[in-house]
């Protein structure tokens, strides 16, 4: 063999060994030299599948990477597997844990000890089943009368669902997210179930371009969402009316296995920052900036509308984010790492 074929064949070789290696850790800048990262690996983030996860992913791995000198890396998955991660170690920080939609895997592994919840990300978030505002207001709106849930079961022809001739269609939460379980028993408490079709996305973006669709031809459309979200910024959708929460009705629909309670609507909802219990134990002047890291949806939405509307990555929109808000985060943190992410920020 050839020179030449000798050094094309360890091209190939090294380039599949790689792949092979999964996710590159990212460096910490050189900025960050004189920080000393507590732990002599990278830390690992819970690399969920949606917008606000993506974007508080990056903006606490410019902060490890910059502020405390670590490098950072990201696995890719679903809540629950990644959750189980968590548990193991496989995974030290998940940022967004939803209090009011625990998955099983989260509330065993904190009876044994192996998570902690170590405080709110941000601690007003919304969920709900919404409707384009034209299909409930307006001279051509085909549901001027649609105020609750329990008006649906008057307009499944309004909701029609194609495939399914004779019922409505309900674009529920993710496939495997705990809400799709709520939302599915939430179907049954409210008489539904055999009317509307439950329609599972197989991903957050899945449900976006179904909602976009549907409002850019001003074609009905009723399905569940979330704050923060870029979504329910860039359309005006109505969120319907439900019966108030409950905490033991909705901690019943939570179970598949509990009798079906009523419906109720959702809590609004506070998001922790969750952490495995020996990361915590090895590093904790990281969970202390972690437990000091607190937003709002609302300034998560304007950061994800930003991500949307001018087609930034969510290294950017966390760049930008940083930037634009630097009284917050230097609040979480001692100032010696507060000047190391400004001096790399560019803000000094």
């Amino acid at each position: 063999m050839t020179h030449a074929r000798l050094a094309a064949a360890a091209t190939i070789l090294t380039l599949f060994l790689s792949a092979l290696a999964g996710p590159v850790p990212v460096r910490a800048d050189t900025a960050a030299s004189d920080a000393v990262c507590p732990l002599d690996r990278p830390v690992v983030l819970a690399g969920l599948d949606w917008d606000s996860a993506r974007f508080h992913n990056a903006v606490a791995a410019r902060i490890l990477q910059d502020a405390y000198g670590c490098d950072t890396t990201a696995i890719a998955g679903a809540t629950i597997p990644l959750t189980n991660g968590l548990a193991r170690g496989d995974v030290d920080i998940m940022m967004e844990v939803w209090r009011n939609s625990l998955a099983e895997a989260w509330v065993k592994a904190a009876e044994t000890g192996r998570v902690r919840d170590i405080g709110p990300n941000f601690p007003d978030a919304v969920q709900g089943w919404y409707v384009p505002r034209y299909v409930v207001e307006g001279p051509d709106a085909p549901a001027p009368d649609l105020k609750s849930v329990q008006d649906l079961a008057n307009y499944t022809e309004v909701f029609r669902d194609r495939e399914e001739p004779g019922k409505g269609r309900f674009y529920n939460c993710l496939a495997g997210w705990a809400c799709e379980i709520v939302n599915t028993r939430k179907l049954e408490a409210y008489g539904l179930a055999g009317l509307y079709t439950n329609f599972k996305p197989g991903t957050g973006e899945a449900l976006t371009a179904a909602v976009i669709a549907a409002t850019r031809r001003k074609k009905p459309i009723l399905f569940y969402h979330w704050t923060p979200s870029w979504l329910l910024g860039a359309i005006d959708a109505v969120k319907l009316e439900e019966p108030p929460f409950e905490p033991e009705a909705f901690d019943a629909l939570r179970r598949p296995d509990a009798p079906l309670p009523k419906g109720v609507a959702y809590p609004v909802a506070s998001v922790a920052i969750g952490v495995n219990s020996d990361f915590a134990d090895a590093a904790p002047e990281l969970i202390s900036m972690l437990t000091a890291y607190e937003t709002t949806s609302s300034l998560v939405a304007g950061a994800l509308l930003a991500m949307e509307q001018d087609k930034l990555t969510a290294e950017e929109a966390a760049d930008a984010f940083l930037k634009a808000n630097a009284p917050l985060w230097q609040g979480w943190m001692p100032a010696p790492n507060a000047a190391r992410l400004s001096a790399a920020l560019g803000l000094n």
